[in-house]
């Protein structure tokens, strides 16, 4: 399984291709979409599915465009799809230009399996960045979104943030996996849950409570 990773987008959001062998899934879209489709198209790669790791618009703005582009189904969790048309819940009226993105093709929840190709995700439901934030598992490689950061997390004052609920997230899941699971965020570098354990200031905060 090969991963590729776009930077630079809104808010130095991310955006991964994932792919085995011919198919693929592109996991949050807030980075243009030009390159990411030069990429998919010069590699041969099918994208099967977009998977929004939260309604932010950081992280949904293109995927209406990549959904045109490559024909793939656009999957987010039940709780945030709502915050996908609403300009109020999904960021973009705070900054002077309300958009309304369209609603997801398929909603997903926790303990859900997406499977693409020969390989399997699992959907692990991380509410406290959002009511409906995940991460996707996969082997040893967890994708967060934005629930954990390198030496960071969520923040958690923005509509559906909930500190409490972010917290348990960590104890209940996040912090159950490997020491050796590598973590690619939705903003800035990967990082690995057992740095994370010992080096991030919120989760040795967390340990400590």
């Amino acid at each position: 399984m090969d991963v590729k990773c776009f930077d630079k987008g809104i808010f130095d959001s991310n955006c991964y291709v994932v792919w085995e062998g011919g198919e693929g899934i592109v996991i949050d879209a807030g980075v243009p979409y030009e390159p990411i489709i030069k990429f998919i198209n010069e590699n041969n790669i099918s994208i099967k599915y977009i998977i929004l790791t939260h309604g932010h618009f950081d992280h949904v703005y293109y995927a209406s465009k990549l959904k045109e582009e490559t024909g793939a189904k656009i999957l987010i969790h039940k709780d945030d799809n709502e915050m996908l048309p609403k300009p109020e819940w999904n960021g973009t009226e705070f900054f002077g230009d309300p958009v309304s993105f369209e609603l997801a093709d398929e909603t997903v929840e926790d303990k859900d399996t997406i499977t693409v190709g020969n390989f399997k995700f699992e959907v692990i439901h991380t509410p406290g960045h959002t009511m409906g934030s995940i991460c996707l598992k996969i082997e040893n490689k967890l994708f967060s979104g934005d629930t954990l950061f390198r030496l960071s997390c969520g923040r958690t004052d923005l509509l559906g943030g909930n500190q409490e609920d972010l917290d348990n997230s960590f104890r209940e899941k996040v912090l159950k996996l490997d020491d050796n699971t590598l973590v690619y965020p939705g903003h800035g570098d990967s990082t690995t849950i057992g740095f994370e354990r010992f080096s991030n200031p919120y989760v040795k905060y967390l340990l400590k409570k």
